[in-house]
Order: C-alpha cells, then structure tokens, then sequence
C-alpha cells in the first residue's frame, strides 16, 4: 500500500480510503441496502490486512450505526494510533433551531455523539457535510480550536 501526507497535516493515510456509508443497521436509518457489523467487521479486516489505515464514517450513516460498526471493529483489530477516522456532521435540524441550540453547541454535541458511537477520544478530520440555509455554515467551523483545544479532534 502506499501512503502519503493528507494535505500540509502530519496524518500519514493510505491512498485508498474505506469509505464506510455502506455500513450500518439496515433495519433503521435512511438505507436499506447497508451491511450489518459482521460484515462489517470482514470488509474493515481485510481493508486492515491490505494496508488501509484511512476510514471514512459519518453520523448520519444509518443513524450513527456505521460509526459504532467501524468504531468496535477498529479497536478490536487496530491500535489507534495506527488509524486515521475522520467523521462528518450534518446540519442543525429544525427542531434544535427551534430549542435556540446555536451552530457551536451543535458541534459540541455532534462530536460527543460522534465519539461515544466510535468509542475513540478523538477523530483526526471533522467534517461539515452539509451547507446550512439558514446561517454562514463556516460559522460553525469556528468552535474546530475549541475541539482541538478539547483534543477530540
């Protein structure tokens, strides 16, 4: 496998990376086509065996299920140090609007969700995937010194 620098960071990844949107609780959740964690668990370890180091989630794959799928697999086969996780967060939802919950305690609360389903203490890329209509969606970029301050990023 061959490896390079992700942009200017210091992260070394594989030039594949696992994209993990097909893993997940296909019972629940936005897709019926996912793959449950044993599956799961096979496609990680031969990704592993291979030399993929570079596994992309997200908590809204199957409602933060592939996130808690990829999360055990990764710590039973991998030591974390070993891995890059890089995990995305949606919008604010209509409902958190409504409750006054402002773009940086959404993303306090996005990585928090993040880390328990994943188990880790910290992911190495956050990504916002999404644009939000109703706010400058860099607004919520604002709170990532905050998160690395925190080191959960």
């Amino acid at each position: 496998m061959e490896y390079v620098k992700l942009g200017h960071s210091d992260l070394s990844v594989s030039r594949i990376c696992l994209g993990c949107m097909g893993f997940g609780d296909p019972t629940i959740g936005q897709h019926s086509w996912t793959i449950g964690e044993e599956p799961t668990r096979e496609i990680i370890r031969r990704s592993l065996e291979l030399g993929v180091n570079f596994f992309d989630t997200a908590i809204a794959y199957q409602l933060g299920t592939s996130e808690q799928f990829v999360g055990r697999a990764l710590r039973d086969m991998a030591r974390r140090g070993d891995v890059v996780v890089p995990t995305k967060f949606l919008p604010r939802t209509d409902e958190e609007i409504q409750q006054g919950i402002n773009g940086r305690q959404h993303v306090l609360n996005s990585i928090d969700s993040s880390l328990q389903h994943l188990g880790m203490d910290y992911v190495d890329l956050y990504i916002y995937c999404a644009r939000e209509s109703r706010c400058d969606p860099f607004a919520n970029l604002k709170v990532t010194p905050l998160q690395v301050t925190f080191a959960k990023v």
